[in-house]
């Protein structure tokens, strides 16, 4: 078994005097002095002396342990995990992007300024919105932007509120975003549709609400098909809806957030419009705001002046000021323009439509195999859970595992929480038939396994190079280094 060779690692075959690179002599006089009282590293001790071969095929090997949506299919609910054209890739690393300096003065920068300027006007079209801010780094930084604009809008009005609504099947970083801006957080319950309690809702909202944080589609893929009722009752007791847009691959050239009462909303670029994606980053979580947030937006922002050049403004006194330094993070920004200009408003709609098509075929072909806790047709995804195969002593975990060995990366366990067990499945666009075909035949073999052989998905993975950890362990004692034992 492949997980039972242990491969050797890089310091275990150093050998003194092993070298991957010899450096030519100095053809200039050495001037040691110049580095006086200046701290140089001392060389490491313990660190490995390897040959260029040696060092080559180890990172490469450590490379092919990975898995990446360049490989296959990457189906992590609520993520969005899709693939990255490369042409998005090759523009983002034009030297005039990728090469400008961010302190360069806004005349040696008119090129990143008009792209800035272009892609605030293509979601404030795709979203309905009037003017968006691209600083915010991710979509919970884009949370905590959004509801810094709430409290600055409603302090303008005199009076900030005390309390935000979330639901219960809201994105998960929803409620600190809202504590961090100082508001109390009350939840709202999902009724049997797994949408929002309207009669919840109308008890909740009262005069000290600031904002509903609606996410629409929610996380279990389902359209808030009342939103504009609950808008009406947000708006009715003086409060704002805010929406988190990170779901959007299902909407997409289809209902516009703006047109449905949305005040404002944040969208993440490094999901609907593709560009790398996961471990940390890099992201943008782009927000846009209706007419009366404007005056709040962060500094500074974008603007023409008169002889159709751009500037960058900075004199806004109602400003919640800045939030991110320069321009945010300016290589995500050029890849989703990209994205958006490649596909046009058809393209645009099309990835909904075809994120939309994708989920519900996984969903219909698993139904029967898989728990199914909430009937309510989706969108872009779809929320199983474990509860027919826990008959046999199987859980999500197991079935996660289990998947790696037919060579496909899991889907999102265990969320949202209104579902135990939950097992979340989003192909996005980007997955063909054929490549979702074998996941859901993967998916079957492994409900049939539960029922046949349960003991074989306990003991998931098998054909890993590491087998199934002690993750409680690993979380609470991570090693996070190298040392150097005696």
């Amino acid at each position: 078994m492949i997980n039972e060779i242990r491969e050797p690692l890089v310091f275990e075959i150093s050998a003194a005097g092993k070298r991957a690179v010899e450096l030519p002599a100095l053809d200039v006089p050495e001037k040691r002095d110049l580095l006086a009282g200046v701290p140089v590293r001392r060389e490491i001790e313990g660190f490995p002396e390897v040959s260029e071969t040696e060092i080559t095929r180890h990172f490469t090997r450590l490379s092919q342990k990975n898995y990446c949506v360049d490989m296959g299919f990457y189906p992590l609910g609520s993520c969005t995990m899709k693939y990255n054209p490369k042409v998005n890739e090759r523009l983002c690393a034009l030297p005039a992007f990728a090469g400008s300096h961010p302190l360069a003065p806004a005349d040696l920068v008119q090129g990143n300024l008009e792209l800035i300027k272009t892609l605030e006007t293509c979601l404030c079209r795709i979203a309905g919105m009037d003017a968006f801010t691209l600083f915010p780094a991710a979509g919970a930084h884009g949370e905590l932007t959004g509801m810094m604009l709430v409290r600055a809008a409603l302090e303008a009005r005199g009076n900030a509120r005390k309390i935000v609504l979330i639901p219960d099947s809201a994105h998960g970083t929803n409620p600190s975003s809202a504590h961090i801006c100082g508001y109390t957080v009350r939840e709202i319950k999902s009724n049997e549709k797994g949408t929002i309690d309207l009669a919840s809702l109308e008890r909740e909202m009262t005069d000290e609400v600031a904002a509903l944080m609606l996410t629409n589609p929610n996380t279990l893929g389902v359209f808030e098909s009342d939103i504009c009722r609950i808008a009406e009752i947000v708006h009715s007791r003086g409060g704002l809806l805010y929406m988190d847009g990170a779901n959007m691959n299902a909407l997409t050239g289809i209902v516009r957030p703006g047109d449905m009462g949305v005040d404002v909303m944040h969208i993440n670029l490094h999901k609907t419009f593709s560009t790398p994606h996961g471990g940390g980053g890099p992201g943008a979580g782009p927000v846009g705001v209706k007419k009366e947030l404007e005056p709040f937006l962060p500094l500074p922002v974008v603007t023409g002046k008169k002889d159709g050049r751009y500037a960058l403004d900075g004199d806004r006194p109602r400003s919640i000021g800045r939030i991110r330094a320069y321009y945010g993070n300016f290589a995500v920004l050029v890849r989703a323009l990209c994205y958006i200009l490649s596909l046009g408003p058809k393209g645009v709609r099309e990835i909904a439509e075809y994120a939309v098509l994708n989920a519900n075929y996984i969903r219909k072909s698993l139904e029967g195999e898989y728990d199914l806790k909430y009937k309510t047709p989706s969108l872009h995804e779809c929320v199983f859970s474990d509860k027919l195969q826990k008959e046999y002593g199987v859980t999500n975990l197991d079935i996660a595992k289990r998947l790696i060995d037919f060579g496909l990366h899991p889907p999102t366990m265990s969320f949202p929480l209104i579902v135990h067990g939950a097992l979340m499945i989003e192909p996005t666009e980007t997955e063909s038939r054929r490549d979702i075909d074998i996941f859901i035949e993967a998916m079957k073999a492994i409900a049939r396994e539960a029922k046949e052989n349960p003991q074989v998905l306990h003991d998931a993975p098998h054909v890993t190079y590491v087998r199934r950890l002690d993750e409680v362990a690993a979380a609470k004692f991570p090693v996070l280094r190298w040392e150097k034992k005696d």
